[in-house]
């Protein structure tokens, strides 16, 4: 499969501070790959050495193929949309669109019909002749876009471009964004601390923390099988605990959290009797209900308090008072009173919670 992006073992140094160590991934061709961590991990550092604003410590950057090191950044064949977008409010849509050709000056003829397939081809018609205060906000992303496609190139480069949009426009600039690489069949290099943007947009995400990539896979990938705490914790919601390997046979190992709480999970080869380990259980993965279950594992527990969220309502439980445990209420109206103090049977299969050792 030909990549149209490729680094090879990338580091950056600022003085004695690593920022980028030892990063090495290759994007397939037109794929939305994701770039996901924290704020100061190294992924804006990361996206200026490929779009050329920084210089590589060591390592390589490949663009279809060939080597871009000595290609200064507006030789690359990348374009990059920041958070705020950089229009010129002084120039009309269509002409901001066509700012990168005619700076290749290019005939005009050939610009206003470049310009006309970018504003059709994202959905904009007939706002050529706007200025860029007419617009909304989820216009100017598509114009912004628009404005880098034109010019073809390999890679689009996004710096969380939807971080100045309100939550509303967010989630719908989501939907649009995927759509837009989709019909531009363009590689798309996506940067963000949002989970839910890289979750949902890509095809491929990698979780960046300290300057590494911790794990690099799909959504679902990274979700459901994550490979080290730090994913476990940082994607999605998870309860996490400290606990002590107590019990194991060839099936179940009973694990023991400092406060006394026994947690069943599956018997894996790297657990010992006495090792101390961390325990992620997702809220979702925990079934409420009236009564007691056949479930490996089920305990009573009393409701400390509920937070209403529509569709991502949880409450918080107490199971005497030792642990604090966040579970999600199914939205079939059945917990809809659901108040502090309110008794309920909590219970999980045992092959659901991830068991990392210290020494993950």
């Amino acid at each position: 499969m030909s990549c149209d992006l490729e680094c090879q073992h990338l580091v950056k140094q600022f003085d004695k501070f690593t920022a980028v160590d030892d990063v090495s991934f290759s994007i397939p061709k037109g794929s939305f790959f994701s770039i996901l961590g924290p704020s100061g991990c190294g992924k804006t550092t990361l996206l200026r050495m490929i779009a050329g604003f920084y210089e590589p410590t060591s390592g390589d950057i490949k663009i279809k193929g060939k080597s871009v090191l000595s290609t200064p950044p507006n030789k690359r064949p990348v374009n990059l949309v920041f958070q705020h977008l950089a229009l010129f409010p002084m120039m009309s849509v269509a002409e901001n669109i066509a700012y990168g050709l005619r700076r290749r000056k290019v005939a005009k003829a050939e610009i206003d019909q470049r310009v006309k397939d970018s504003l059709e081809r994202i959905g904009l018609p007939d706002a050529g002749s706007k200025r860029i205060d007419q617009l909304s906000g989820g216009q100017k992303q598509r114009i912004a876009i628009a404005r880098c496609m034109i010019l073809n190139p390999s890679v689009l480069l996004l710096d969380e471009p939807l971080g100045a949009l309100d939550l509303k426009l967010r989630e719908h600039m989501k939907v649009e964004l995927k759509q837009l690489q989709s019909q531009f069949d363009t590689t798309f290099v996506y940067i963000t601390h949002d989970q839910s943007e890289a979750l949902v947009m890509s095809d491929q995400v990698a979780v960046m923390n300290h300057g590494r990539f911790e794990q690099v896979g799909t959504p679902q990938e990274l979700y459901y099988e994550p490979q080290t705490p730090f994913v476990a914790d940082f994607v999605g919601e998870s309860n996490h605990w400290e606990a002590t390997v107590s019990v194991q046979d060839s099936q179940r190992t009973t694990l023991t959290t400092t406060s006394g709480l026994s947690i069943q999970t599956q018997t894996t080869s790297n657990l010992e009797i006495g090792q101390t380990v961390n325990i992620y259980l997702r809220p979702e993965s925990i079934t409420l209900g009236q009564e007691q279950t056949t479930a490996d594992n089920q305990l009573q527990a009393s409701v400390k308090s509920v937070l209403f969220d529509g569709a991502k309502s949880r409450a918080i439980m107490t199971n005497n008072d030792a642990e604090e445990i966040i579970v999600s209420l199914p939205q079939t109206g059945e917990f809809s009173d659901l108040k502090a103090g309110d008794k309920l049977s909590l219970s999980w299969r045992a092959d659901i919670a991830k068991v990392f050792t210290n020494q993950a």
